[in-house]
């Protein structure tokens, strides 16, 4: 028998979004940020030679400058001044979350609660800042020697640098207000609108390719077909949860006796999220950023890594698989689940796993629970991240189709569509909470009413 919360939730009425103020607010203030981010990705870097930069795009995109140009919603063909994008703040996150599982004074920092939480982004602003340093300054040495810069020199070096940094950093600043005053997680919207807002001209390209014949309608229709199956999956398996069974006992409170209770945990077979395919590919696409703007120029160390791990070599598939494993046991256990944080709780609260001691042997279980979905969920990830690669790479897409882009797109749909589902959830109670109430006032003043006096 569904609760009422689950009730209330199945009878919300969309129409209901009008009257929700502060829900529409936060929709607007969002779309407001994401659209100035889509026209920061029209604004270019100074000193960069358009019409070679171009020409240089269209040889590129059938290869990885399609991906680099898609995880950056464009800006990075147009070199915009958010032609970096959001990836080295990712790279500083991920840097931070290591060192912080390792290093002592950042372990005991974690605990601290919110103050900790501080201090940890602020680590992680500096590291994104010294990231996004030297990837600009890469990046502009690649531009100068692949003769698409105007002016090459110190000055335009200089000057893309600290428009390459400032645009980060900008972008940085709009995913932690759309997080704190908008709706859904800042940085992965940034990420979905920038592979939404490619997804048309790639699609058109695609299909233009099977009109002109250089592929066949055979193909066309089992990309396709592969594209809806592949969403499906996603859908199924972000749904998809592990229910760890929890009793509460009978507890007295003063003269009362109340009957124990009984409810679940839930462990979700992804509880990472896009974070592991965002992270690795994050590791992957620095080299390969750097390699696509210093064509005929690559040192023979450099040549060797794009031989070996280029899209589609066997190595960087391997490397792929490994790095989403590795960051979803990663993620999933230091930072969503903790198991020795969850046992704590439970412990506290006096519930416990029927059969199962509480304290020690509750968060063995929980992680060997944990161990075995996570083992599921991470074979998910790495088979959705890699299947279309290697389709990709043997019926030579001309547009980057990556399980990654629609992993990404499928998921932050999904959260942003919970995080406006809870919104109106929890206007519909403060509503009910207000009639509630009304009629409680209603009921005072009549029962307050005086009767004629007596003689």
């Amino acid at each position: 028998m569904a609760s009422a919360a689950e009730q209330m939730a199945s009878n919300i009425s969309w129409g209901a979004l009008g009257k929700a103020t502060e829900l529409r607010q936060r929709i607007f203030f969002t779309i407001g940020l994401l659209i100035i981010y889509r026209i920061g990705t029209y604004i270019p870097v100074p000193g960069i030679d358009a019409s070679a930069l171009r020409d240089f795009m269209e040889q590129a995109q059938a290869g990885i400058g399609g991906i680099l140009s898609m995880f950056t919603g464009g800006a990075l063909g147009r070199m915009g001044v958010f032609a970096l994008g959001i990836m080295p703040y990712i790279s500083a996150s991920i840097i931070v979350q290591l060192v912080a599982t390792m290093y002592e004074p950042w372990k005991q920092m974690r605990k601290e609660g919110e103050q900790g939480r501080r201090k940890i982004n602020q680590y992680t602003r500096y590291g994104t800042v010294v990231l996004a340093t030297g990837q600009a300054f890469a990046l502009a040495n690649s531009l100068q020697a692949g003769d698409l810069a105007t002016n090459p020199g110190m000055f335009f070096v200089a000057s893309a640098v600290i428009t390459l940094v400032g645009g980060t950093m900008f972008l940085m600043w709009l995913g932690e207000q759309i997080t704190a005053r908008g709706i859904g997680n800042g940085i992965s919207l940034i990420i979905f609108v920038g592979i939404v807002a490619e997804i048309p001209s790639a699609a058109a390209q695609f299909l233009s390719q099977g009109r002109s014949g250089a592929i066949s309608p055979v193909v066309i229709v089992a990309v396709l077909v592969m594209l809806v199956a592949v969403i499906g999956f996603v859908v199924f398996m972000e749904r998809a949860l592990r229910k760890i069974h929890i009793q509460y006992p009978r507890r007295q409170v003063g003269m009362k006796v109340y009957d124990g209770g009984s409810s679940h945990l839930p462990i979700k077979v992804n509880p990472a999220g896009v974070i592991p395919a965002i992270f690795a590919s994050a590791l992957l696409l620095l080299p390969t950023t750097i390699s696509t703007f210093n064509t005929g120029q690559q040192g023979p160390v450099m040549s060797t890594v794009m031989a070996y791990f280029g899209p589609g070599q066997p190595l960087y598939l391997l490397f792929y698989a490994g790095m989403i494993i590795f960051f979803t046991f990663f993620y999933a256990r230091e930072v969503s689940f903790k198991v020795d944080e969850v046992a704590d709780n439970l412990k506290n609260q006096n519930g416990f796993v029927p059969g199962i001691r509480p304290g020690k042997k509750t968060a063995e279980y929980l992680d060997y629970v944990l161990v075995r979905v996570l083992t599921l969920g991470s074979i998910y990830l790495a088979a959705v991240c890699l299947m279309p690669e290697v389709v990709r790479s043997q019926w030579s897409i001309p547009f980057y189709f990556g399980g990654t882009s629609v992993l990404i797109v499928v998921s932050v749909a999904m959260d942003t569509m919970n995080q406006v589902q809870s919104h109106l959830l929890a206007y519909q109670y403060e509503g009910l909470i207000e009639k509630s109430q009304l009629r409680g006032k209603r009921g005072k003043t009549k029962t307050t009413k005086k009767g004629p006096a007596r003689r």
